[in-house]
């Protein structure tokens, strides 16, 4: 049998509890088979059959035969000066994504920021990841390849009180939501005991406001939820956010309530508000948000735009940034400037890129249009 015709090995990586436990027993294996291969995979970062010493040398070999462990290729891995690293990863098709470490508290908390898709579906008009375009969703093994990528190169993690990652925020390329069916299984392994071992309060995943399926993920998962909002009102999310278009705030916010509803604890939305200079930094825009947020139990946390060659948008001065945290402040919130991490290696907020086939043309029109202007 040739290369060409031999059948095509299942790679075990993306699969939750209940895939692993399906495929042992489609061949002819005990379903606690799952559980110690699982721990292999996402403990250890094992790639290789032979070293899985606590199992048969016939399944070792059986397994070789027709499973494999294949993780996204690193292109490149770097840190920046304040200890941020960042991976470039190539996947199936040969594009590339992009995933961030970011320590915090002398390191003992360690938050790596996942991609959900080549490129991002959608186009935030201050982020330089939308203007990439748009390939394709992430498989849910490209999903969880990245953490497995990270854990590997960080480290195997040894015990839960010396994690390598600590916490997932799903904020990297992409919408998560419109790659549901499999953003939700790459999260089931964060959460598994088998898999990653992390809190629900730990993993958090970021929309734009995709509200239907933020409704469905509800009924599934109550991990933490961040809303990407960064304007008070419909007329300027609109320009912001043009999803927003679609869902308003105020269904959005209505989501968000339900959502909460379905958890079982106390449990608070995180609202990311980038701040860009003139756009939406000024007090009344403090007073909309803290009008607008009110019955919702949430945290605010407050972005300086991460600037881009032309964007349009201007970077806030750290005393207008200031200002508007202390206009919320009086106003009954508590805003928290979120550092920029890793711009000397364009991982920061809104920067990350990759490498993508744009089915979407729009960096094409992104590009032309710089010509124009620059004509």
């Amino acid at each position: 049998m040739t290369a060409d015709t031999a059948p095509q090995r299942t790679n075990l990586l993306g699969m939750t509890r209940e895939e692993m436990e399906a495929f042992f027993l489609s061949i002819g294996e005990k379903k606690f088979r799952a559980a110690q291969v699982m721990k292999w995979i996402h403990h250890e970062g094992c790639d290789d059959f032979a070293a899985m010493t606590n199992l048969s040398k016939a399944l070792r070999a059986r397994l070789a035969e027709v499973a494999e462990i294949r993780g996204p290729g690193v292109v490149y891995e770097g840190s920046s000066s304040d200890g941020t690293r960042k991976w470039v990863l190539e996947v199936e098709d040969g594009s590339y994504v992009e995933t961030v470490l970011i320590p915090a508290d002398n390191g003992k908390r360690r938050t790596l920021c996942v991609s959900s898709q080549v490129g991002c579906s959608l186009d935030c008009s201050f982020c330089s990841t939308g203007k990439q375009g748009f390939q394709r969703n992430l498989t849910a093994a490209e999903i969880i390849g990245q953490v497995w990528v990270a854990q590997r190169s960080v480290g195997p993690r040894r015990d839960t009180a010396n994690r390598p990652v600590t916490n997932v925020v799903m904020m990297g390329m992409g919408e998560p939501l419109l790659n549901y069916d499999n953003v939700v299984p790459a999260m089931k392994l964060m959460l598994d005991d088998d898999g990653y071992g992390l809190s629900k309060r730990r993993v958090t995943l970021s929309t734009s406001g995709v509200v239907p399926m933020l409704d469905r993920l509800g009924d599934e998962l109550d991990v933490s939820l961040a809303i990407s909002l960064h304007a008070a009102n419909d007329e300027l999310r609109n320009e912001l956010v043009p999803l927003n278009r679609k869902y308003n705030i105020r269904t959005l916010l209505d989501a968000c309530h339900r959502y909460l509803a379905k958890c079982d604890d106390t449990r608070m939305v995180t609202i990311e508000y980038t701040v860009i200079k003139d756009v939406n930094d000024q007090q009344e825009h403090a007073r909309q948000l803290a009008e607008l947020l009110r019955e919702l139990p949430c945290k605010i946390n407050l972005i300086p735009f991460n600037p881009f060659p032309h964007s349009g948008y201007e970077q806030p001065s750290r005393n207008q940034v200031r200002r508007f945290q202390q206009w919320l402040f009086e106003l009954g919130y508590t805003a928290p400037i979120r550092t920029t991490r890793g711009d000397d290696i364009d991982a920061a907020c809104g920067q990350l890129v990759g490498r993508v086939k744009d089915r979407t043309r729009r960096h094409e029109r992104y590009i032309q249009s710089i010509q124009i202007d620059a004509d």
